[in-house]
Formats: C-alpha cells, structure tokens, sequence
C-alpha cells in the first residue's frame, strides 16, 4: 500500500522576496520581480533586464566563513531549506535524522564558480586556483550542504535536469517516502545562474527576450513574447509522511499525489511537436494521482514567454485533459519570477500549494495580446478567487526531460 505524502513547510529565496510567504505575496498582486540587469556588465549583451534575488544576505542565514565556501546556488538552497524546516515545525533529532532526507535539484551548479575561478587560473596558475573549487561548483552540493548544516542523514540527492530539476527533485523525493524509505525529505530546486557565460549561452541561443522594458519583458502565452527572462532563486518544501505529519501535530498545507516523467527523444532543445512528452508526463501523473482530469482547477505551466514552449505546452494541456482544459485555469508565474531554470519546478511547486491553501489562482501578467495558438484561461493580468481542489504543475527541461506534479486539498 502507498503511504500519503503531505507539504509541511515551505521556504523561498526568489527575486520578490526572501521568504515564500514575501514571494506568494506579489505572485498574487501581479508584481514583476524583473529589473535591470546589475549582476553583470549589460554592456557586453543584448538582454538588458534580468530577474535578480537583489536582496539576499547570505550571511544571514549562515556564518559568513560557511557562505564563502559555497556558491550562490547553494547558498540559495540553505537559506529557503532553514526556512521550509523552521515553517514546518520539524526538529532533526537524532532519533529521526536518518529518516530525514534531502532531494535539491539544480539544473548548472556553480557556474559563477567555475568562471571565477578558471579566470584566476588563467591569470595566475593553477596554485591560486581555490581548494574548495570542485565542492563549490558540483551541482549536487546544495543537497549535501543542506543535510549538512540541518542533520539530515537520509537519502541524498539531487536531480539535475535542466529546468525541470527541481520538479524531479520534488517528484523523486515524494517517491522515496511513498515507498517507505524516508518519512520526511526536503526538498526541491535552486539555481544561481546570471553568469557571463550562461548570459552569453542563452543570448547565442535566441532563448532570452532582448526587450529591454522590465515591466513587460516576460509576457508567456502572450503573442508579442520574445524570450525568456533568465532568474535565479531556491525553492524548498518539507515533504513528510502523512502519519508522521499528523502524528507530531504538524500544519498541511496540501498532498502531493502524482508525479510524471518523461523524456521527448527529439531535440537538445526544442519541445517535440506537439509538446508529445509533456502530454505523456502529464497523464502519469494524473494517473499516479488516481484523479480524473475533470477534477482538477488549475495548471501552473512551464509557460517560458518562448514561442515553441508555450504553444506546444497549449497542445499538450489540451491533449492531456482533453474538453475540461477549457475549463481549468492556466497560468505562468513566470510571467512575474523569470525562470529559474532549475529552480522554477521548487518555487511554483510553493505557487501550487499555496493557491490551494488560499483558494487563489496566481496570473499571468502582461497577457495583452491573444495568440490564436493559445486559446487556453490564462488567468490573464488579476489573480482570481476560486475553490482550488487539485493542481498540475509542469516543468520541461533542454534535452526533453518533462516532469509533472500533482498536489491536493488534504482530505483525512
């Protein structure tokens, strides 16, 4: 028999806030987290506007000796990880820690790392070069941070499959503790990637919108859309088995129920015509879920602002759904937080359990212009009040990994 899985705590660095609660916030006031790009010089590219995590300390959630031995990434992945713990009200004993595992994707690791550090490298040889290189840039030591500075002696890993790695991390994670390996597992996603060779890579790679207006930039599912908005941030949940969750008195925000993955076989890229490996995610997960389509109200989409993914994720949502998709709400949040590459799935994971918890659907902001491809509810520029009883959230990665989740309203 499959053990229930529930959403305890919750925990966001993101570019509206520093906390899920700040970020949940503004998703639902429809502001912007896009700005100027500060990060990097703008003068070497053409993309002017980035969505940056501008006021995060790090020193605030760690020691500052500990916060120069890590990457932005992973110092991203501490600070919303400290914060899902501390909202789930879970204190790692001794007893419990080797049942508390960590699941934290990435899709590029310590990028700003390696480009530090091969320029001192190239400048002054490879003495210079700093011992805590290899630690700082392997995409996996978020998780091995995270059980580190919380106690956490469980199953560790993490996913790295582009910008579905934090979905798959959360889809993994849930797996593990349905099948009886873990009774609770933190987990999700986190990326630190406004870099000059990640800026270079994507500019080079026609993916990045060259409008340089923050407040209109990122606009999916919008026929004007140009690209998307690159981002940075962490998202982070505290997943636990239900009766150990009830057990110890612990708030619900929602079940998680379901999961998809699939991969296209197609393109480095490029979605497969038809967004063919979204649609296959998307019924796993509505099997594992052991719902129907029609009971389900909204869909928070991938939804990049890029000309393929959002049309092809159109055809995907309507093929999976069949007649209903005409009547569930899609929106992108990204249209608001960039995309956070591997982050992204962590974050609207946050997004999709929230708006069951409040009974709010998040919008799509700057959906101005209607793209006749796109002829889903895109919950256009306003949130909107609505009883939220189950959700899907996407996430679609370069190499055409796909990956949907499925969260609940908690019925005992």
């Amino acid at each position: 028999m499959k053990r229930r899985v529930v959403v305890t705590g919750i925990g966001a660095v993101t570019p509206l806030g520093n906390s899920a609660e700040e970020t949940w916030k503004k998703i639902i006031e429809g502001v912007s987290g896009v700005g100027e790009l500060t990060r990097r010089d703008k003068e070497k590219f053409p993309v002017k506007v980035a969505a940056e995590a501008t006021d995060f300390k790090p020193e605030e959630y760690m020691d500052k000796r500990d916060a120069r031995r890590m990457d932005r990434f992973t110092q991203f992945a501490v600070a919303a990880s400290q914060m899902a713990v501390k909202d789930a009200g879970l204190e790692i004993t001794e007893e419990i820690a080797p049942r508390v595992g960590v699941w934290i994707g990435s899709g590029i690791g310590g990028m700003d790392t390696h480009e530090e550090q091969f320029r001192i490298f190239e400048q002054k040889g490879y003495r210079r070069v700093s011992p805590f290189f290899v630690p700082m840039m392997i995409p996996d030591m978020a998780a091995g941070q995270v059980s580190i500075m919380l106690g956490a002696k469980g199953m560790n890993s993490c996913s790295v499959t582009a910008c579905a790695s934090g979905a798959n991390s959360i889809g993994d994670a849930f797996k593990v503790i349905q099948r009886g390996d873990a009774d609770a597992m933190i987990t999700g996603g986190t990326e630190a990637p406004i870099t000059d060779m990640s800026l270079a890579g994507f500019c080079q790679a026609g993916a990045l919108s060259l409008n340089p207006d923050p407040n209109t930039a990122s606009r999916p599912f919008d026929a004007e859309r140009t690209g998307f908005i690159i981002g940075e941030g962490a998202g982070i949940l505290v997943l636990e088995e239900y009766e150990f969750a009830k057990q110890r008195g612990a708030k619900i925000y929602a079940e998680i129920v379901g999961y998809g993955a699939t991969g296209d076989a197609y393109h480095i890229t490029q979605p497969a015509p038809g967004g063919e490996g979204g649609v296959r995610a998307m019924k796993q997960a509505i099997t594992d879920s052991g719902l129907q389509p029609e009971d389900f109200t909204y869909v928070n989409a991938h939804g990049t602002s890029t000309e393929y993914n959002d049309k092809f994720e159109t055809m995907a949502i309507k093929e999976a759904f069949g007649e209903h998709a005409y009547k569930l709400a899609v929106s992108s949040t990204k249209s608001m937080t960039g995309h956070l590459l591997g982050a992204a799935g962590g974050i609207e994971a946050i997004f999709s359990v929230k708006a069951i918890q409040e009974g709010i659907l998040p919008p799509t902001i700057n959906y101005e212009n209607p793209d006749p491809d796109c002829d889903l509810d895109y919950v256009p520029n306003k949130a909107r009040r609505a009883e939220v009883n189950a959700v899907l959230s996407n996430s679609l990665g370069f190499g055409g990994h796909n990956a949907s989740l499925v969260f609940k309203k908690l019925v005992d």
